[in-house]
């Protein structure tokens, strides 16, 4: 089956072929499009989303949900592909299994063909969410609990051996299709918003170095940090793909670039964007002790030491800055969050001389 790539193509057959694909009876009887998000509305990057009223047929079970929310391709290329997938497959394949803060799903399906998702998950605010973005405090309680989140994650794959089992499909950053639209595709894109956005430009410039040189920075750390603990990544976690709940919870959305990897990637992305750059500089060291508490309580009883983590966390600054935003278009997120990324990032980058813990393995 294939998927729409806007909100009018959200119908009850729509909905019923979804669900009767993923073994759920043909239950929806109308449909009402309360809100949609697409591309260029500056609050998407890869994929949409729209918030859709559902009826039901005479007889459902009472506890359907009422509102649900379906993430739509983008559908102005098919270069996502590789994106979709991977989500389709984390939701699909081991949502059910974890704990931790993300959203249910009702049904995934992914369109090898058309390059299309089709992506059921529950409506947040029904609980009480709220999306954050870099335009709003963060409390530290609340950096904290999304934390939490990431080490109950990470502990539950730490270093695991299903790696070599039933989870050996799972990509890495070296390998898969993810790893290869980010190495062989995106460097154009990235090397376009150098070239045509003057400010990215000068941020590139004042950081020493050329789009080329951090391309082959990224993969040098990959690489390094391929070879230290492992364990399930959500993979992009700027603050932007986060939810916070009451009583400092925080969840973790859009799980495209899910990846197994080393945990300071997740943790060093999520902490330098989440915070203004003082208040970054003031709380980083404790925030990632909080971390490593909260790992060896999860169960990891094998964690590194906090300067063996404070490194790489440093290191893995190097893809936040060239994946993480400078690879992405202005049309995605507006100027203002574009840019105040952009400075955070840069400025961590500079304060933690990346550039020469890069070099060191190289």
């Amino acid at each position: 089956m294939d998927h729409p790539v806007t909100g009018e193509g959200i119908t009850p057959d729509y909905l019923n072929r979804l669900f009767s694909w993923t073994g759920q009876p043909a239950r929806v009887a109308a449909v009402r499009l309360a809100a949609a998000k697409t591309y260029g509305d500056e609050m998407v990057s890869t994929a949409g989303r729209a918030i859709v009223e559902v009826d039901y047929l005479p007889g459902a079970p009472e506890n359907l949900p009422r509102r649900i929310v379906v993430k739509l391709a983008r559908g102005v290329d098919d270069i996502m592909g590789p994106f979709y997938r991977n989500e389709v497959a984390f939701y699909g394949r081991l949502r059910r299994e974890l704990t931790i803060e993300a959203p249910a799903a009702l049904a995934a399906h992914y369109n090898p063909v058309s390059h299309r998702l089709g992506l059921v998950l529950e409506d947040l605010t029904a609980r009480g969410a709220t999306f954050p973005n870099v335009l709003q405090p963060i409390s530290i309680a609340q950096l904290r609990g999304l934390l939490d989140t990431l080490a109950i994650l990470h502990a539950r794959y730490w270093n695991s051996p299903r790696f070599s089992s039933d989870l050996a499909w799972v990509e890495t950053h070296l390998e898969g299709g993810v790893a290869d639209l980010m190495n062989n595709l995106a460097p154009a894109y990235i090397q376009h918003e150098i070239d045509s956005q003057r400010f990215k430009s000068e941020l590139v410039g004042m950081l020493g170095t050329t789009g080329d040189q951090l391309l082959a920075g990224v993969q040098a750390v990959q690489r390094h940090q391929a070879n230290l603990s492992q364990t399930l990544l959500h993979g992009d976690t700027h603050l932007g793909n986060t939810y916070l709940l009451p009583g400092n919870r925080g969840g973790l959305l859009d799980w495209q670039l899910m990846v197994r990897g080393h945990p300071m990637h997740d943790v060093s992305y999520l902490i330098t964007t989440a915070l203004p750059i003082a208040e970054r500089r003031r709380h980083e060291r404790a925030l990632l002790e909080h971390y490593l508490d909260r790992l060896v309580a999860a169960g990891v009883s094998s964690a590194p030491s906090f300067e063996d983590m404070f490194r790489e966390f440093r290191r893995a600054l190097v893809w936040g800055v060239y994946i993480g935003w400078l690879t992405t278009p202005i049309v995605n997120y507006g100027w203002e969050i574009n840019v105040i990324n952009h400075l955070r990032l840069t400025t961590a980058y500079v304060d933690h001389d990346t550039a020469g813990l890069v070099d060191e393995v190289r």
